[in-house]
């Protein structure tokens, strides 16, 4: 009686671990950022399997995850520029497997050196045919350009089953030699447009000097084209500065040489002869009231 209870209770037993093991093996979940390939007796079903819970054979059939969230790959190459300078470049490479292509890649390249294997080697032949056509300053001064270029060759040859989404140069190392030579030719091309400026600034500072000494002068002719064909007009102009007051003209002793004076009239009275009889006397000038 025993022995058919533990007969029963091992026969027990092993089923309910072989149903355990049949629906352990018959489930699978896909994580999220991932995609699934089903594989059955080493056969790769064509359609890839999106991410969470599903059911396959139990045994027979396997699922493979494939990582298709994006990715940074940090790599270096060693390039030549046009002028025949060895350039060392350091870059960042944003890329990511298409959710579409997995059971491709699965069945072509191996998963966890997709990157190796398919991109580095695009990314490094597209980098080299660009710097290739550019001087080492070129490069140095144009790295967006180099950047953008190389990445549209790295996605025609990449092709279809990785989005290669940037590339990131982080630096660009040149010889020190080079670099002496580079920041000599900046410092002379800065004091050469410095000299430019300055030689613009004098031409324009003297061509503006001309233009109001131009002027300066045609407004003079002007004038005197006026004054000449209206003669009233100087008239007008000292009787407009008169300040009201009747000049006298003052002239030499005897009025027969000596400077002419003009005074007012209010200073008449100062002016006081000297006696006759006095020594050394001079002659009264003769006084003249000016004629208007």
């Amino acid at each position: 009686m025993n022995s058919k209870i533990i007969t029963s209770f091992v026969g027990i037993a092993f089923l309910v671990l072989v149903v355990a093991l049949m629906a352990a093996s018959g489930t699978y979940v896909i994580n999220p950022g991932n995609r699934g390939v089903k594989v059955t007796l080493g056969k790769v079903s064509p359609d890839p399997l999106p991410e969470g819970f599903g059911l396959k054979a139990p045994f027979i059939t396997s699922i493979v995850q494939v990582d298709v969230r994006q990715s940074t790959a940090l790599m270096k190459s060693d390039c030549f520029s046009s002028d025949l300078q060895q350039i060392k470049v350091q870059l960042n490479v944003l890329y990511r497997v298409k959710a579409d292509a997995v059971v491709k890649i699965y069945q072509q390249y191996s998963t966890q050196r997709i990157f190796d294997q398919l991109v580095a080697p695009r990314v490094q032949e597209g980098l080299k045919e660009v710097t290739a056509t550019q001087s080492a300053e070129q490069i140095v001064q144009n790295r967006e350009d180099i950047k953008t270029k190389a990445l549209e060759i790295v996605r025609r040859k990449v092709g279809e089953l990785i989005d290669v989404n940037d590339i990131v140069i982080a630096d660009i190392a040149l010889s020190e030699q080079l670099e002496h030579a580079i920041e000599a030719k900046m410092v002379q091309a800065q004091e050469a447009a410095k000299a430019k400026f300055i030689q613009q600034r004098a031409e324009i500072e003297a061509l503006t000097a001309a233009i109001k000494a131009k002027g300066e002068a045609e407004a003079i002719r002007i004038r005197s084209e006026a004054l000449r064909g209206n003669p009233e007009l100087i008239q007008l102009q000292i009787v407009e500065k008169w300040d009201g007051r009747t000049p006298l003209v003052i002239s030499g002793a005897g009025g027969t040489g000596g400077a002419n004076i003009l005074l007012p009239l209010q200073d008449l009275p100062n002016l006081q002869p000297p006696a006759p009889n006095a020594p050394n006397a001079p002659a009264a000038p003769a006084v003249t009231p000016a004629r208007r």
